[in-house]
């Protein structure tokens, strides 16, 4: 069975019920990563995790080393990854709680380091992206979130952006325009990134908020704090379904 690497955002800096066997900072041509590779088991299989923003969680998104996260994970044995990730809601089926498996993506990103293949190159790399989420994993944790009975949706575009700030409504609306179901700030360059090393990519996104615009109020930290709590339980029992194999 393969050793899957999950990579926890904002509001899962630990992974609960894991039995914990290895704790490395491994060093990597990029730096250090953002937290220990943990490496354990849960639900009877062996896992590698990494805080994404760190434990505690201080990294914010535009300063994630994504590059050496990877590195790190690959490099503890990694042979696919599976993401968990905040974001706000877009679309109207997309409320707070609510838990997406994205099918495709777009980066808004920009001046991060977002590839392997840029220095000493022997020739010049380009890999395909056209579709950025390995689909063997999608329908793995649609299957998982099924037997769970979660509100979920089985497919969404990830907008991703730039933070750490939040977006404006007006920027929200473009988004919305371009097709974008949901928009967070962690999404890229990690999806390309895991492409380059050959790690089959998923990703898991709990909806914190609806998206700017989206609300007649202001976006309440304390708000999305307790819909974090919540909804990352949730994520927690869905990732030990996946595990155990349904």
């Amino acid at each position: 069975m393969s050793v899957l690497a999950i990579i926890g955002g904002s509001g899962l800096t630990q992974l609960e019920g894991l039995r914990l066997l290895s704790a490395d900072t491994p060093h990597t041509p990029y730096g250090a990563p953002s937290a220990a590779v943990l490496r354990g088991e849960l639900a009877g299989r062996e896992v590698l995790f990494l805080a994404r923003h760190g434990h505690p969680h201080r990294i914010p998104p535009h300063q994630i080393n994504y590059r050496a996260n990877l590195w790190a994970l690959k490099q503890a044995g990694a042979q696919a990854v599976l993401a968990v990730n905040a974001v706000g809601g877009i679309h109207p089926a997309m409320d707070s709680g609510h838990l997406c498996v994205p099918h495709d993506l777009i980066d808004y990103t920009w001046g991060r380091a977002a590839t392997f293949f840029e220095d000493d190159l022997e020739h010049v790399t380009h890999v395909d992206f056209s579709y950025p989420y390995d689909e063997p994993m999608r329908q793995q944790l649609i299957a998982a979130l099924r037997a769970e009975g979660c509100a979920f949706s089985s497919h969404g575009v990830y907008a991703v952006t730039q933070g750490p700030r939040l977006e404006t409504a007006a920027e929200i609306m473009r988004l919305e325009r371009d097709g974008a179901d949901i928009v967070g700030m962690t999404g890229m360059p990690e999806a390309v990134l895991a492409r380059e090393l050959g790690l089959p990519y998923a990703c898991l996104a709990l909806v914190v908020n609806p998206a700017a615009g989206k609300t007649q109020g202001v976006i309440s930290m304390s708000e999305i704090e307790q819909v974090l709590e919540a909804g990352m339980a949730e994520v927690r029992r869905v990732l030990h379904r996946l595990l155990a194999g349904h």
